[in-house]
């Protein structure tokens, strides 16, 4: 890595050489992918053996007593590493590349300590989506002494859409890892603000036709899944999603665009037959009457258009390149859906 963010609350040390644990329940003091004191948000796959992500944003939290804990990952078949924080008790956030198989997580004191470990970012171009995936974060169990969770965050927020709501480029106007962070998006910003649990599902390239870099799928098809042949947690108790879909989807005309759109947000609605549903203007413009009409063909009262014309400006500096909001960007985006969904309906 090139870059560490030196906490004075902790240290965080990765151990190279170790062995990546086959089966984490058969190795003493170690704590199983899915036992109950983990409180995971996002799209994970979880199962004894391992809990895996692709996606930027997800996060995993959990307690623990004592002066260090272990977090054990698989990267036997990952040739791009992700790259995660870590905060100890609300502390500074470190940053790392998830490359070995141990990661050593210290703190002074005998605790109870609380962590955060929240996934920057997954390479949208490397394959994270059909197993043996190339980049992603697999967890394979902890090791050290757990104490039970707190109770998890009761409204639920869930956000869907490509390489924006990924936070590529949010940074930096290479698109890289390094210049990607998907804690620095929106999506997260806006949770994070409302003391809500997130959601935050991106795959660059990827339209409601366009399929994503990666392997990933198209919307419709990639909805509903964690990654291939990994069914996702249920959107029925989702309070908001939030969709920004449309922007890769330029080579499509309206005749095949709004019938996908159409299909995409009704099999949002029922997967989540309570939540209110925005349906954004992508940032540029990209099929923005199509979205709109949609929306009022559908005449859900709990389905809504929301127009992000005049939201961010190149002039100002909210752009990387012509599409990708930057950090200053997405913190303009956070404030205006911070503010819309204080209104409740």
């Amino acid at each position: 890595m090139s870059r560490v963010l030196v906490s004075t609350a902790a240290t965080v040390g990765l151990l190279a050489g170790a062995t990546p644990p086959v089966l984490a329940s058969g190795e003493p003091n170690v704590v199983r992918p899915d036992d109950r004191r983990l409180v995971y948000e996002g799209h994970w796959s979880r199962t004894a053996q391992a809990a895996a992500t692709v996606n930027s944003g997800s996060r995993l939290r959990f307690r623990f007593t004592g002066r260090s804990v272990h977090t054990l990952f698989d990267v036997t078949s990952v040739t791009v590493p992700a790259q995660i924080y870590v905060s100890v008790d609300g502390g500074p956030k470190q940053l790392y590349a998830v490359d070995r198989s141990d990661l050593r997580i210290t703190a002074p004191g005998r605790g109870p300590h609380t962590v955060e470990l929240s996934v920057k970012d997954v390479f949208s171009r490397a394959n994270r989506w059909t197993p043996p995936l190339e980049t992603g974060v697999t967890l394979t169990g902890i090791r050290g002494h757990l104490l039970g969770r707190h109770q998890p965050h009761k409204r639920q927020l869930a956000f869907y859409g490509d390489s924006i709501t990924q936070g590529v480029l949010a940074l930096c106007e290479v698109n890289t890892s390094d210049c990607a962070d998907g804690t620095a998006a929106y999506p997260t910003l806006v949770a994070d603000a409302l003391h809500a649990s997130l959601t935050q599902v991106g795959f660059g390239r990827q339209g409601v036709i366009q399929t994503g870099n990666g392997g990933v799928p198209a919307a419709g098809a990639a909805y509903g899944w964690n990654h291939a042949g990994s069914p996702a947690r249920s959107d029925r108790d989702a309070d908001v999603i939030v969709v920004n879909q449309g922007t890769n989807d330029t080579a499509y005309g309206p005749a095949e665009f709004r019938p996908a759109y159409r299909a995409y947000l009704e099999r949002l609605r029922t997967a989540a037959p309570h939540a209110r549903v925005l349906a954004l203007r992508p940032f540029d413009g990209s099929h923005a009457d199509d979205i709109a009409a949609v929306v009022g063909e559908l005449a859900d009262p709990r389905t809504e258009f929301v127009d992000t014309t005049g939201w961010l400006s190149v002039a100002d500096g909210d752009f990387h390149g012509a599409v990708h909001p930057s950090a200053q960007g997405h913190r303009k985006v956070a404030d205006r859906l911070i503010s819309l969904l204080h209104k409740e309906r």
